[in-house]
């Protein structure tokens, strides 16, 4: 959030364009300060979910460890599981397979996936979220802004007028 203004994750505003029955649906990493402030500029009417497949990423770096040859199936469990809720079902297969304390991150891809799952349990609805047709996954919306950028300043001049990118 910048100094003296009230925008929040995305640029949105409370209150701009939106009224009390608006539900807005953030897909993200997880970063702290992003939930932190979906809940304090929009307190319920916000629900903010992990991008399913960057948690996919820490599932698989997990799977060559747990699963190694075995992992395609591995990893089409665990990704159903997810998507049906089932979450402490994965942390309970990966607790088993959890490497020592002493090991350091980049070392330990099964306790990085279990400690990125627990911290983000409150943000994993996927089955509600696909259930309401909405999206699990952020690429949609990053492939978005490289398509409608590049149109816009492919207009002929486009690319020196900073009113190109406000259309």
């Amino acid at each position: 959030m910048r100094r003296g203004s009230r925008r929040a994750p995305g640029g949105l505003r409370p209150g701009g364009g939106s009224g009390k029955q608006t539900r807005i649906h953030e897909v993200g990493v997880g970063a702290v300060r992003i939930t932190e402030q979906m809940e304090a500029q929009f307190g319920t009417q916000a629900r903010y979910l992990v991008d399913f497949y960057h948690l996919c990423d820490y599932l698989s770096a997990a799977g060559e460890v747990i699963a190694g040859s075995d992992k395609p199936g591995w990893m089409e469990e665990k990704k159903d599981w997810l998507k049906d809720n089932r979450w402490k079902n994965v942390l309970a297969a990966l607790r088993p397979c959890l490497e020592p304390a002493h090991l350091r991150d980049p070392e330990a891809p099964v306790r990085a996936c279990f400690r990125y799952l627990s911290n983000h349990s409150n943000f994993l609805d996927y089955k509600g979220t696909l259930a309401a047709g909405l999206p699990i996954g952020s690429g949609e919306i990053e492939s978005g802004y490289r398509y409608v950028f590049q149109n816009r300043l492919k207009i002929a001049g486009g690319w020196r007028k900073t009113e190109s990118l406000q259309k």
